[in-house]
């Protein structure tokens, strides 16, 4: 299976910031994509950045020029850099990853456990 170890969350006020980090770990042949999703109360779990294996970056239009995706493949690490945060970017934020582990003939979406990000004076 995939261990993640995510990191990052927290509490800040309007306009700051914050970086989120995910490594993940597991018998891994190839990571194809990384990212981040995020769920509010009452809300759908939606996109907020993707990044493929070669580094092109995929943003949800709510965060576009305030958030910036990269990844580490040697890592197999992602993270989220979060600038001028708005309160409706409050929300638990899931790392993502599309990847094959060993002896699996087909890739799958595997999920981390979530860090709770706060925005609010």
């Amino acid at each position: 299976q995939v261990q993640f170890v995510e990191s990052g969350g927290g509490l800040v006020q309007p306009g700051g910031s914050l970086r989120l980090s995910c490594a993940a770990s597991g018998s891994i042949v190839a990571i194809y994509v990384m990212g981040w999703y995020r769920q509010a109360p009452g809300q759908q779990r939606e996109s907020v950045a993707t990044i493929a294996n070669d580094g092109t970056p995929n943003y949800a239009d709510s965060v576009k020029g305030r958030f910036t995706i990269s990844r580490d493949n040697a890592k197999n690490t992602v993270y989220l850099q979060m600038n001028s945060l708005k309160p409706e970017d409050t929300a638990v934020y899931y790392c993502y990853t599309n990847l094959r582990l060993s002896g699996a003939y087909v890739r799958r979406d595997y999920w981390g456990q979530g860090t709770q990000v706060t925005v609010s004076s």
